[in-house]
């Protein structure tokens, strides 16, 4: 059970990290309020999956905010004209930061988490960022995590004031894929409610052939487990 303030927003995108986070801040005793993001993703069908996994969490209360990243553009996942990358293996992934990265998106997110905390007290935020099994996104990295903790406390009036300090928590962020699986799978995560793929079909099965796909894959194998979500092609 955490000391004192026992309030934490969780960020929850409706995949497997963000569910298996989720999972770890409610088994380590905070009330949880999700936060979800529709920003303009080709990939929408994970909000639908966001939905279903802060309603089998029985969170206190789930927020599913519109904010328009599309209106930029830059990323495959927010500009259709741009596709996503298919069939890259793990060492390529790992080159170069991918057209995938949509750019300051954690940092918006975490802008907005900062803001429901501060207003509901809530001075825990969680985040799914993980810095081994993917794609080398510079938003996930630890010093990037420590560096929004540090500008959160400077930034709000609660923190200013006294009433609390905010704390960002990344508890899967040194974990490998198939650790994140093994950890949510003991915690009771239904994986089957998840969603990862950057570019379903119309029905909303994942590809299996994205980043994304590819390394949860790997992931469950390597946890000698089965993906239970329907894909295009394994």
């Amino acid at each position: 059970m955490p000391k004192g303030n026992k309030k934490a927003i969780v960020l929850l995108s409706g995949g497997l990290d963000s569910a298996t986070t989720l999972a770890i801040a409610a088994d380590g005793g905070f009330l949880c309020y999700a936060l979800t993001f529709a920003y303009g993703q080709r990939h929408l069908r994970e909000i639908e999956s966001a939905r279903k996994v802060a309603k089998a969490a029985k969170v206190r209360q789930h927020r599913i905010i519109d904010i328009d990243l599309a209106a930029f553009g830059g990323s495959a996942l927010t500009d259709k004209k741009i596709p996503v990358p298919k069939d890259r293996p793990e060492n390529k992934m790992a080159k170069s930061i991918p057209i995938t990265y949509v750019p300051a998106r954690n940092t918006i997110f975490l802008s907005y988490a900062l803001a429901w905390g501060e207003l509901l007290g809530a001075y825990n935020i969680f985040i799914g960022a993980n810095a081994v099994d993917y794609s080398g996104y510079p938003d996930c990295r630890p010093a990037f995590m420590a560096a929004f903790e540090r500008l959160a406390n400077l930034a709000a009036a609660a923190a200013v004031e006294g009433k609390g300090r905010f704390k960002i928590h990344t508890p899967i962020i040194n974990m490998t894929k198939s650790q994140i699986i093994k950890t949510g799978t003991k915690l009771g995560v239904d994986y089957s409610l998840t969603h990862s793929c950057y570019d379903p079909d119309k029905s909303g099965r994942a590809c299996g052939r994205c980043d994304s796909c590819i390394l949860r894959l790997k992931g469950f194998a390597d946890a000698g487990l089965i993906d239970p979500i329907g894909y295009v092609k394994k």
